[in-house]
């Protein structure tokens, strides 16, 4: 929804430090497609032809996933839902932005919806809510995994599909 929208910017942020620190991809980007019945959301990264670097992404991409799941604390949440606001402000500084905002809500809920509505949203984010989130949508579900270039380190898709089948709590 809504939140997903935006909220990706902190936890970005995170992940990115986490993989630059080990050298590993050349650049990396969350991703988040809303439509009114359905919605895209994942990552994608450019790695090296390094051994392991197509490894490195995949293992540190579905770790943190997995941490989210398991141990994100009140105070990440509170940290991205305060991120989140301010960049949804700061993105809609100008009429073209307003408009193209306007657009993607007509797009995909049918209407525009009010900055009150859309604060309540997120501050509906909890932990727990993440973690049923997860949960639902993440965890015991087939993930697309597409490979392209030098691909030979690309993990099997056996092994990515069970570093997400349901994590123990």
């Amino acid at each position: 929804g809504i939140n997903a929208e935006y909220g990706k910017q902190w936890y970005q942020r995170r992940v990115r430090v986490k993989m630059y620190e080990q050298g590993k991809p050349q650049s990396y980007m969350s991703f988040n497609t809303c439509y009114k019945d359905t919605g895209l959301w994942g990552a994608y990264g450019v790695c090296e032809r390094q051994d392991d670097a197509v490894r490195v992404f995949c293992d540190t991409i579905q770790g943190e996933w997995r941490r989210l799941f398991r141990a994100v604390s009140p105070g990440e949440v509170q940290r991205a839902k305060n991120m989140l606001k301010t960049m949804m402000l700061s993105q809609c500084d100008g009429t073209t932005a307003v408009c193209e905002d306007i657009g993607r809500q007509m797009l995909t809920y049918g209407r525009r919806i009010p900055l009150a509505e859309i604060d309540a949203r997120i501050e509906a984010v909890t932990p727990a809510v993440l973690k049923r989130v997860m949960g639902e949508y993440v965890y015991d579900r087939d993930p697309v995994v597409i490979g392209l270039g030098s691909t030979e380190g690309l993990p099997e898709y056996g092994l990515m599909k069970n570093m997400m089948s349901s994590p123990l709590d």
